[in-house]
């Protein structure tokens, strides 16, 4: 039993050494779009695989973020403005990445994009609240993932979608912990259909950085939340629950 169990141990080891030292080839021609490349990771993505040689395909929130993306990478990276929660965003951004991949398909396709989440107690929020998120973060990623899925298919490409680890927390009220979740289940779930089409689903749950932390925002929003709760939701809190 022992020499079995310390052999499928070498066996899983030797494997992961092989695996992990596989590397994309002939990048040249491979398109990659990538959402929320305004700043931060999706920013830092679109460079990093850039400088790699991949022909990648930047969604940006803002213009001012994508001239700034585009003066500091080559001529073959594209820029595209994207409202995730805008359904006619989502579709011109499509016709975009099709133009662009120009027959040949999409190698890959990388979500990442998060909506305002307001953070507070639960009976603190308004369903608007919760669409501010999940409109975005959950339901835009879906819907434009479902509209690339044949340029997935025609190039046997992989999905990626980037999950910030803390939302599968839920230590607080609010759209943010459900859109996490729910990209996880749709991320599993899809994985298992693609494998027919060769297409490959990986979710990466990446940690914390140091600019993400506004304790100054975060207070200023507990503090705009508090003021429009009606009269008999405070009293039952009480002033000292917002202080403390």
């Amino acid at each position: 039993l022992h020499i079995a169990i310390l052999a499928s141990i070498l066996f899983l080891t030797i494997y992961w050494i092989i695996r992990d030292r596989y590397r994309v080839r002939n990048l040249n021609g491979k398109h990659v779009f990538i959402t929320g490349c305004d700043t931060g990771l999706g920013n830092s993505l679109a460079k990093w695989l850039d400088k790699k040689g991949f022909c990648v395909i930047a969604a940006c929130a803002t213009e001012k973020g994508s001239q700034e993306l585009r003066s500091c990478s080559s001529l073959s990276l594209k820029t595209v403005n994207l409202n995730l929660a805008d359904s006619n965003s989502i579709a011109r951004a499509v016709v975009f990445v099709t133009e662009q991949t120009a027959g040949k398909g999409l190698f890959g396709l990388v979500s990442n994009a998060e909506g305002t989440a307001p953070i507070g107690p639960t009976d603190w929020l308004r369903v608007e609240d919760f669409h501010s998120v999940l409109d975005v973060s959950l339901l835009g990623l879906i819907e434009i993932t479902l509209k690339l899925l044949p340029l997935l298919k025609k190039a046997e490409g992989r999905i990626v979608n980037l999950i910030h680890a803390k939302g599968l927390m839920a230590f607080v009220g609010g759209g943010y912990s459900l859109s996490k979740w729910g990209m996880e289940a749709f991320s599993d779930t899809l994985r298992i259909e693609m494998q027919h089409f060769g297409v490959k689903v990986s979710i990466v749950e990446h940690g914390f950085f140091k600019a993400e932390v506004n304790s100054d925002f975060i207070e200023k929003h507990l503090f705009k939340l508090w003021n429009r709760l009606t009269p008999e939701i405070r009293d039952s809190y009480g002033e000292k629950y917002l202080v403390e």
